[in-house]
């Protein structure tokens, strides 16, 4: 009996060092592979440069998600895509936007997404700036005005410098009343926006029945040459969004007693109603294949740009992941499940399609890894309300070697995330999902939705952290003799209604979109 004892403790110890040689030799196979053998840069530019933005419900969305699944194929990997709902489809095309009189430029700007299109000769049309109201009588009064006028619905912005600039260079006195200036600017605009009992989004649908040629904007991200593109908001007539610089030009104009003609020329398609999915890819698990760990990114964009950083960054990630696992990780205990999410933008109803349509997967998933915050190094992670993320998080973090763990922050068991991106999705099911909070490299300003979101702002070294690190988390997590606790946090009183917080819940996604 001792010697069986004796036996058991040898083979034991055995067993606990060969799992320790061999997490060592993944994390350095992983190591290895996104380090020196590193796809990003090809996948970076086959679905930045050669596809370009996601729009929802677009013919470009539809060729990523066709893309997606060839590469996943390509690497051995079961793909597919899932449908879960349908949008208007729009396809951007080529515009261009003049000022005609009093003297002829070009204007910098673009059709904004799902607009109407012009005629092929285009629309020539004067230019008219949305004025101040005190109430809703003055907006009736002035509404007729607009008939077959371009309308500038946009606060004029006096300084195009951002603020870090006139913190900068200018005096202290100077800077500060800078700050004054735009605060009561921007003040006094939403006042007069909201004095015409119009919402910003409304706005627009109401200049429309009014008989506005068209509608010209300037949303302004707050950094050099940045303009966030957004939707149209209309059935009819065409909206464009223009630089800082060219409107703040048309705006001065027009307060000088000149009245600017612009011609726009934008050639969008309408393509009716198409369908809309998430890519979804598996790694079939050996030992326990109906307990998940998914690895989630929204794949659609706005059109600004290309959708680089949001979320074309943490898609790549979770592709390159997925690869490098495929190939020394061929055989996980648990399956590893990618999903590429649609219609992130407009209301997490991608990944939330995929948790209604999967409730029975829910129950059985350990852990979820979500990115979708730009380009930089993983640097926070919350525990997002689950009581003992501290005990599983810190486990399989431990694994990540130091130079990539020593900038992370991480913060339990933190508050259950309610929206913002696809986690949250999961959370209302009570899954641990858990966001991989990035660093910003200058993120809200310059990139988030902006017509700045392209390649060229892609930072690789960034990228290639964020892929090793979460492929050893996610070879942990699949690893793990335990399943991770769902235990969720008692949670604290609202302080408005006295009630204690309630837990997000599920909801079914927007199935049918864009059409109203």
């Amino acid at each position: 009996m001792k010697n069986y004892a004796k036996l058991l403790m040898v083979s034991t110890v055995f067993a606990v060092s060969l799992n320790a040689q061999t997490k060592d030799q993944m994390v350095q196979s992983i190591m290895d592979e996104t380090y020196k053998n590193s796809q990003l840069e090809t996948l970076a530019y086959e679905l930045m440069d050669d596809i370009g933005p996601r729009l929802v419900g677009s013919p470009k969305m539809q060729q990523a998600h066709d893309w997606a699944v060839k590469r996943f194929q390509n690497w051995g990997i079961d793909a597919k895509n899932e449908k879960w709902g349908e949008w208007k489809s729009w396809e951007r095309g080529p515009s261009t936007i003049e000022m005609v009189s009093p003297y002829a430029k070009s204007i910098e700007g673009m059709q904004l997404a799902w607009s109407p299109a012009t005629s092929a000769k285009g629309l020539t049309a004067d230019v008219v700036m949305l004025p101040m109201f005190k109430n809703k009588e003055e907006f009736a009064a002035w509404l007729p005005k607009v008939k077959g006028k371009l309308v500038m619905v946009s606060q004029y912005q006096p300084t195009g410098r951002p603020e870090y600039n006139w913190k900068e260079f200018a005096t202290p006195e100077s800077f500060e009343k800078m700050k004054k200036e735009s605060a009561d600017a921007s003040e006094e605009w939403r006042k007069s926006i909201a004095a015409t009992g119009e919402t910003s989004k409304s706005l627009n649908e109401k200049l429309e029945k009014a008989g506005a040629a068209g509608i010209v904007s300037s949303y302004w991200s707050r950094g050099f040459g940045v303009n966030k593109i957004f939707a149209a908001g209309t059935k009819t007539i065409p909206v464009v969004d223009i630089s800082l610089e060219d409107y703040g030009q048309l705006y001065r104009m027009i307060q000088h007693g000149k009245t600017p003609k612009l011609k726009i020329n934008a050639q969008s398609k309408d393509k009716g109603i198409a369908p809309t999915f998430n890519t979804v890819a598996v790694i079939k698990g050996s030992e326990k294949p109906e307990e998940y760990v998914i690895l989630s990114a929204h794949f659609d964009s706005w059109d600004g740009g290309t959708g680089a950083t949001d979320n074309g960054t943490g898609t790549i990630t979770m592709m390159e992941v997925a690869r490098i696992l495929k190939k020394y990780y061929p055989n996980p205990k648990r399956t590893i499940v990618v999903g590429l999410w649609g219609s992130e933008e407009q209301g997490l109803n991608g990944s939330r399609g995929y948790v209604w349509d999967h409730k029975d997967q829910m129950p059985n998933v350990q852990a979820v890894f979500n990115q979708d915050n730009g380009t930089g190094r993983i640097a926070n992670i919350s525990g997002q309300g689950f009581l003992n993320s501290y005990d599983y998080i810190g486990r399989w973090l431990s694994a990540v070697p130091k130079e990539l763990t020593k900038g992370i922050e991480t913060s339990y068991p933190g508050f259950p995330g309610g929206g913002g991106s696809d986690h949250a999705s999961f959370i209302a099911a009570g899954v641990p999902a858990f966001m991989l909070s990035s660093l910003s490299w200058s993120y809200g300003s310059y990139t988030w939705h902006t017509n700045r979101d392209t390649y060229d702002k892609i930072v690789f070294d960034d990228l290639k952290s964020n892929v090793a690190t979460i492929a050893i988390l996610t070879y942990m997590a699949s690893e793990d003799p335990e399943k991770a606790s769902a235990e969720r946090i008692k949670m604290p009183i609202n302080p408005r209604t006295g009630e204690p917080a309630k837990w997000p819940e599920m909801k079914e996604p927007t199935r049918k979109g864009g059409l109203d």
